[in-house]
C-alpha cells in the first residue's frame, strides 16, 4: 500500500502544539516571576499577550490541525484511513468530492463522503509536502483522477 498522507502529520498534530504552548507557557512563567519579584513595574502585556496567543493558536489548531487523520494509505480501489487506534476502509466510489488546498500550511486534502463513517462525513489529511512552491501534488492529482473514474464506473 502506498502512503498518500504526509509523514509530517505527527509533527503537526503532536510536536508543534507542545512547542507552541510550551514557549507561551515559558513567557507566562517568566512574566509572572518578574511581576512577583517586585523589581519595578512589569508590563502586564507580557502576561496578557501569551494568553491571547494561546487562545488564538488553539482555535487555529482546532480548525486546521487537530482534525487531520494520522495516516491515509492507497489500497487499490479503496483508501485505508487510520487515526489513533481506529481504522476505516473507504471505497473510492464512496468519495463524493476531493478538496485540495496546496497553499496552506500544512497542505490539506479533504474527502467528502457519501455515507458518514467512523470519522464522520469528511476525512481530512495532510498532503505530501512539496518542495516546489505553488505546485500541486502529483499523488493527489492522480488520486482525484482515480476517484473520478471510480464514480463514473459506479
Amino acid at each position: 500500500m502506498r502512503r498518500l498522507s504526509s509523514r509530517t502529520t505527527f509533527y503537526y498534530k503532536r510536536i508543534f502544539p507542545i512547542v507552541w504552548f510550551g514557549i507561551l507557557g515559558i513567557f507566562v512563567v517568566v512574566g509572572a516571576s518578574g511581576a512577583l519579584s517586585g523589581k519595578g513595574g512589569f508590563p502586564p502585556m507580557f502576561l496578557i499577550m501569551p494568553i491571547v496567543m494561546a487562545v488564538v493558536g488553539y482555535f487555529f489548531m482546532k480548525k486546521l490541525v487537530f482534525d487531520l487523520v494520522d495516516e491515509v494509505l492507497d489500497d487499490g480501489n479503496a483508501l485505508v484511513v487510520r487515526n489513533g487506534d481506529q481504522e476505516a476502509h473507504i471505497a473510492l466510489s464512496e468519495i463524493m468530492n476531493v478538496s485540495y488546498s496546496p497553499l496552506m500550511n500544512p497542505p490539506r486534502v479533504t474527502l467528502s463522503l457519501r455515507q458518514p463513517g467512523i470519522f464522520g462525513d469528511r476525512v481530512t489529511f495532510c498532503a505530501p509536502v512539496r518542495f516546489v512552491p505553488f505546485s500541486t501534488s502529483p499523488v493527489i492529482d492522480e488520486l482525484i483522477a482515480r476517484i473520478d473514474a471510480a464514480r463514473r464506473r459506479g
